[in-house]
């Protein structure tokens, strides 16, 4: 099950800027693409990747073009939907997973995935000073067969949530919330497991998180998407066991802390045994 749907079993974590912060020439993409609507560019996206993936010539990179922007509406102070932003970044998300699938295997099975005169190509087509521009502020984080532990903490169960469903199907469930707030409850987080529990990896990945976080605009809005995965697992109350197990570790409290996990591991290894099935 690689594959529902035509799309990978992918999450992913954005985050969407004011219009202001974006420089002319963005500007001018989202004002192009702002009437579109978001199933709209996730069937674009979609589309594109399975495009490249089916070339006749092994060449999985995108070419370069007018990027796609997705808009995200969420409530002002005063209530009023508001559009922010977020650059999907094809070429630099490309390069750097790339240079992951690089550093994970080698021999003939890169040569398959990644020919040498496809590397060649991609590197030629890239301009140097975008890229070095976006790789100070790539907007989007992607896992496959799951979502980070660390990325639940940045959210609680009271945002705002979005489900997608078709058919009896759900697409997808988006989570939102200010960056600002994101960042604090990170912060808390680490705080806490710093003293707690410093031998978790769950601290490095929180602090990596929020320096990550500190390159975006204070105004900025932070989305989950849980891709099809949410179809596997929601409803889904990771954010809050997260939260209570973090608490526990804090308080010293080692039950409540083994049976938050527990509940996390009960709902998300059958997601990874799925993955390794595959």
């Amino acid at each position: 099950m690689a594959f529902q749907g035509g799309a990978p079993v992918v999450s992913y974590l954005r985050a969407y800027e004011p219009l202001d912060v974006f420089d002319d020439a963005d500007q001018l993409a989202i004002l192009e693409q702002r009437s579109r609507k978001r199933y709209e560019t996730e069937e674009l996206d979609r589309r594109a990747s399975m495009n490249r993936t089916l070339r006749p010539l092994s060449d999985p990179y995108p070419r370069p073009g007018q990027d796609l922007f997705r808009v995200l509406l969420y409530p002002s102070a005063e209530g009023i939907p508001t559009p922010y932003y977020c650059p999907n970044q094809l070429l630099v998300r490309s390069t750097l997973a790339a240079e992951t699938l690089a550093e994970t295997i080698s021999g003939p099975l890169l040569d398959v995935l990644l020919p040498e005169s496809a590397r060649e190509a991609h590197r030629d087509r890239l301009d140097a000073d975008q890229l070095v521009d976006s790789l100070a502020k790539v907007h989007t984080r992607s896992a496959i067969w799951g979502i980070p532990f660390g990325w639940f903490v940045l959210f609680h169960e009271d945002d705002q949530a979005e489900l997608v469903e078709e058919d009896g199907r759900i697409h997808t469930v988006r989570l939102a919330a200010p960056v600002h707030q994101c960042m604090e409850r990170a912060r808390f987080a680490v705080a806490s497991l710093a003293v707690a529990a410093p031998e978790l990896d769950l601290l490095e990945e929180l602090t990596d998180l929020v320096e990550w976080l500190s390159a975006f605009d204070d105004g900025a809005i932070l989305e989950l998407d849980y891709g099809w995965l949410a179809d596997l697992v929601y409803p889904d109350d990771s954010p809050m066991d997260v939260r209570h197990g973090i608490e526990a570790l804090a308080d010293g409290d080692m039950t409540g802390a083994a049976a938050a996990y527990r509940r996390m591991a009960q709902r998300w290894i059958p997601v990874r045994q799925l993955a390794r099935s595959n």
